[in-house]
């Protein structure tokens, strides 16, 4: 019996061949696992990759694919593995620096195409951000525009796209520059006179990454003329919750590496307002997210016009928590699951950056000055002063996010969920309100000692004994430093 594709999400993937692009990142890799496991009929899926010095594009693959993300896809349907077609190709470079061969072969066969590709550090260049995150985007929606057979386009853009707004609503707002004299001005000047034009360029928006954003979603818009589009904005998008299990994770970027940092008890001060709600989304919410907004452009393509415009999805937090009450629940979690601690863990959140800046010189940075004479006199690598300076900008660059908090509009996400087929809602659902926020934290905290410290869960109590050394040891050093202060208090007043 024949399936309609509008009441199974699986059977609408079915001979459907998808171009991803991100392939090799974090959000990339979740996707095509997804795919391959739950809609096991998708004809193939092409990887955009860009080879590196060491190794090839299929060597990188062949890297991704050992990965435990894909174990319990090679226990169950390992033969989709070779449905993975790596295409050669660069988002830094003009027309994503696909060969002739390659472009006429994507033209001729994809019929979706997943635009996950970007440049994501907040702090990089402009020119490098326009070329990645901005003129990619254009190119992907020219190469779109001569494919034969395109059904849907979903670009996954972010939720803060339009910060200048207190309520962001599920639409295309006007951009704050033109991209199309962006592209030519990044194409036509030097680095370094571009950079002075930055702050000019960027207006409100706190960086480089937020800024080509919100171009690209621009883009989106004006080629959702002549392309069927959808446009995914998640928030700040963290470990797996269940899918293909809970807690897989393997970048450190922003509030992820600030979290490990501050398990460890490497960061003693965080700038953040520690009222404001954090505003996480797990992963594979997200893919869900996006493989049912593909599925959804894709049924009414036969629908779509001239006057179309894209299909906006605010990918945003279902559970709220300040950032005071998710430290907490993180250091309740470590008490069961520590990481292996260089110090005592211990986070004061202030919304002060003058408080912030003075606790960061006292209790990160000349700490680290000692303990990296000492690494240097006992003949090792120092190392703690570069890494506390990574921590402070990475605490600076996502600031900015922590102390301001925003409401979004979810009557498309509403409509899209609602959309989705009975019998669908346990692959393709991407409702998460039930979830305990304790238990997320606690698989985020396991997965990250798995995946990214690799640290053995199976020796949570020698890690804990060790943990009571260290304590020991720094309230042996505190007394110590008490005393010694007292005593030069003592002097000075009766000398």
């Amino acid at each position: 019996m024949t399936v309609n594709p509008a009441e199974s999400i699986s059977t609408f993937y079915s001979g459907q061949s998808i171009l991803l692009t991100g392939a090799t990142g974090f959000l990339g890799k979740v996707f095509f696992e997804k795919v391959l496991r739950a809609c096991p009929d998708v004809r193939e899926i092409f990887l955009l990759m860009r080879p590196k010095r060491e190794s090839n594009i299929n060597e990188r693959l062949k890297k991704i694919l050992n990965l435990p993300l894909y174990e319990k896809l090679y226990k169950e349907q390992s033969s989709n593995f070779e449905k993975l077609v790596p295409i050669s190709g660069d988002i830094n470079e003009k027309g994503l620096g696909l060969s002739a061969a390659d472009r006429q072969m994507l033209v001729e066969r994809v019929t979706i195409i997943i635009h996950a590709a970007a440049d994501v550090k907040f702090n990089n260049s402009l020119k490098n951000v326009i070329f990645a995150n901005i003129r990619a985007t254009r190119d992907v929606c020219i190469l779109a525009k001569d494919m034969k057979n395109l059904i849907a386009l979903v670009y996954v853009s972010t939720a803060y796209t339009n910060v200048d707004k207190q309520f962001i609503e599920e639409k295309v707002y006007s951009p704050v520059a033109d991209w199309q004299k962006m592209i030519q001005m990044a194409e036509s000047l030097d680095e370094h006179t571009l950079n002075i034009f930055s702050a000019k360029c960027l207006d409100y928006i706190p960086n480089t990454y937020i800024f080509s954003k919100n171009l690209a979603e621009s883009i989106i818009q004006d080629y959702s003329s002549y392309l069927p589009c959808a446009i995914v904005r998640p928030s700040v998008v963290m470990s797996t919750l269940i899918d293909p299990f809970p807690g897989w994770i393997d970048n450190v970027y922003g509030p992820i590496g600030l979290s490990i940092a501050s398990g460890k008890g490497l960061i003693r001060v965080g700038y953040c307002d520690k009222y404001v709600n954090e505003n996480i989304v797990p992963v594979d919410i997200v893919i869900k997210t996006i493989l049912t907004a593909s599925w959804k452009v894709g049924l009414n393509t036969t629908s779509f016009t001239a006057n179309s415009t894209p299909f906006v999805i605010n990918c945003v937090s279902q559970k709220h928590a300040t950032y005071e009450e998710s430290k907490k629940k993180l250091f309740s979690v470590l008490k069961e699951v520590p990481f292996e601690e260089i110090w005592t863990p211990n986070v004061m959140l202030t919304n002060n950056f003058v408080l912030f800046y003075i606790l960061t010189i006292l209790w990160h940075i000349l700490p680290a000055i000692l303990i990296d004479l000492i690494l240097k006199f006992s003949g090792r690598q120092p190392m703690l002063i570069k890494l506390q300076k990574n921590v402070y900008v990475i605490n600076c660059a996502v600031s900015y996010f922590s102390l301001h908090e925003w409401k979004f509009g979810n009557k498309n996400w509403f409509s899209l969920l609602s959309s989705i087929p009975t019998d669908n809602r346990n692959t393709f659902s991407f409702d998460y309100s039930y979830f305990d926020i304790r238990e997320y934290i606690k698989n985020c905290t396991m997965g990250a000692k798995r995946h990214i410290l690799h640290e053995n869960l199976n020796q949570l109590d020698a890690v804990k004994a060790r943990n009571k050394r260290i304590c020991l040891l720094v309230t042996v050093l505190k007394t110590f430093i008490s005393i010694g202060m007292l005593l030069i208090v003592y002097k000075w007043i009766y000398s």
